[in-house]
C-alpha cells in the first residue's frame, strides 16, 4: 500500500510539473541526492517533465584538491601514519594514489570516523594525521575530537570547506543558468536554513531543503517550480522531519569554538573566499600544517595539476553531465578511476557507471 501510494504521489507531481510547461535547469550539492536520482530513474521522468537536474559541488572526496593529497602523501613518506577514509585512498594525486602509498610500504590506514583515527593514536607512539574532509556535516565531529583533549601524537590535515560560499561562487562565476537550487537535508541538520537565506535575497535563487527518499526529491523540485513560476525566491524546507531553522546549535557552537574560516580553492574553482574551515591559534598544535610545516614545505610554489583529460572540475560545476567525458567508461572506470567523480561514490561519473550500466 506504501508503494502504491508513493507511485500514485509521483506520478500526481510529474503532471502537475508538465502542467508548468517547464524548461528549468537545477542544481543540487549532494552525492546522496544524485545516487537517488539515478538509480530511481528521476533524473530522465523530470526530464520529461521539463527539468534538468545538474550536480554541483556536493561530493566532499571530489572537491579535495591534488594539493591536498600531495601533501597526505607527503607525510606518509615522512613517516607519519596518515588516517583516511575509504574513498580518498583512491584518487590519484599528481603520479600515485594514497593506495599507492600502501604498496609502496607507507603507513596509510582506512578509518571509518576521526574516532577510529584517535584509537590507532592511543595504540602508538607515531605520528597519526587524520585527512579531515567533508562539509558541515562531518566537521562538527572533528571539533569535538579537538575539544577533548586528543594524544599529543594526533593530529589532522583539515581538508574541510563550507557549502554556502561555493553556491555564491557557481551563481557569481555565471558558467551555468541556474534556476533554483536543491539544498542538502544533511548539511542543513546541522546548520540550518539561515546560512542559505543570503543566496535567495541577494541573487534571486529559489531553494529548498530536501530529504534523500525520491519522493523527497519530486517534492523539491515541485516546490521549486512553484516559486520559478510564480517569480519568487526563498528557502523552503521539505525536509520539515529532520531539519530545523537554526540547525543544530550544540554542533554549530562546537565547530565555532575550533575553526576560522580561509581562503581556500576547490577542485574545479578557483580559490574560493571563507570557504575553507582552519583550526583557531589555540589548537594549532594539532594542525597537520603547522605542526609539520618544515617536513611540507617542499610542496610550497610546485604547481599541481588536474588528471589529463579529466573534466571532474567542470562537472562540479555544473557544466557538464558524465558521459560528455571522452573518458568516461573507457579509459576512466570505478576499477581504473582517472579523476575523483569516477572513485568517490558520491561523484557524478561513478554514480552513472553503476546505475546505467555503462560499459
Amino acid at each position: 500500500m506504501f508503494r502504491y501510494r508513493n507511485k500514485k504521489i509521483s506520478e500526481k507531481i510529474v503532471s502537475k510539473l508538465k502542467e508548468m510547461k517547464l524548461n528549468i535547469r537545477l542544481m543540487h550539492v549532494c552525492g546522496t541526492h544524485q545516487d537517488t536520482l539515478v538509480r530511481f530513474g528521476l533524473d530522465d521522468l523530470l526530464k520529461n517533465a521539463g527539468v534538468e537536474i545538474r550536480q554541483g559541488p556536493g561530493c566532499p572526496v571530489c572537491v579535495t584538491t591534488p594539493k591536498e593529497i600531495e601533501e597526505a602523501m607527503l607525510l606518509a613518506r615522512k613517516g607519519k601514519i596518515i588516517t583516511v577514509f575509504g574513498d580518498m585512498v583512491n584518487v590519484p594525486g599528481q603520479k600515485y594514489s594514497l593506495a599507492d602509498m600502501r604498496t609502496h610500504g607507507y603507513t596509510v590506514k582506512i578509518v571509518y570516523s576521526i574516532d577510529d583515527a584517535l584509537k590507532i593514536a592511543d595504540k602508538t607512539k607515531k605520528e597519526v594525521v587524520f585527512m579531515a574532509i567533508g562539509f558541515e556535516t562531518t566537521s562538527p565531529s572533528t571539533a569535538s575530537v579537538i575539544l577533548n583533549n586528543p594524544p599529543k601524537n594526533f593530529s589532522i590535515l583539515t581538508c574541510h570547506r563550507m557549502i554556502p560560499p561555493a553556491l555564491k561562487a557557481i551563481i557569481e562565476m555565471g558558467e551555468v543558468k541556474l534556476h533554483g537550487l536543491i539544498e542538502p537535508g544533511h548539511v542543513r541538520t546541522i546548520i540550518g536554513a539561515k546560512p542559505y537565506e543570503f543566496l535567495s535575497k541577494d541573487y534571486h535563487v529559489p531553494q529548498v531543503i530536501a530529504g534523500f527518499e525520491p519522493l523527497d526529491l519530486m517534492m523539491a523540485v515541485y516546490m521549486l517550480a512553484k516559486q520559478i513560476k510564480n517569480k519568487k525566491a526563498k528557502v523552503e524546507n521539505e525536509y520539515k522531519r529532520s531539519v530545523e531553522y537554526e540547525g543544530n546549535k550544540k554542533a554549530v557552537k562546537m565547530m565555532n569554538q575550533v575553526f576560522e574560516t580561509r581562503d581556500i580553492a576547490w577542485r574545479g574553482f578557483p580559490v574560493i573566499k571563507d570557504s575553507g574551515l582552519k583550526l583557531k591559534n589555540n589548537f594549532q598544535h594539532y594542525d597537520a600544517r603547522k605542526k609539520f610545516e618544515d617536513e611540507l614545505k617542499e610542496l610550497n610554489n610546485l604547481e599541481f595539476k588536474e588528471p589529463k583529460g579529466c573534466r571532474c572540475g567542470e562537472m562540479l560545476r555544473g557544466l557538464i553531465d558524465p558521459d560528455d567525458c571522452s573518458l568516461f567508461g573507457k579509459i576512466c572506470t570505478p576499477s581504473t578511476p582517472i579523476g575523483p567523480c569516477m572513485v568517490s561514490k558520491e561523484g557524478s561519473c561513478n554514480i552513472m557507471f553503476r546505475y546505467k550500466k555503462i560499459a
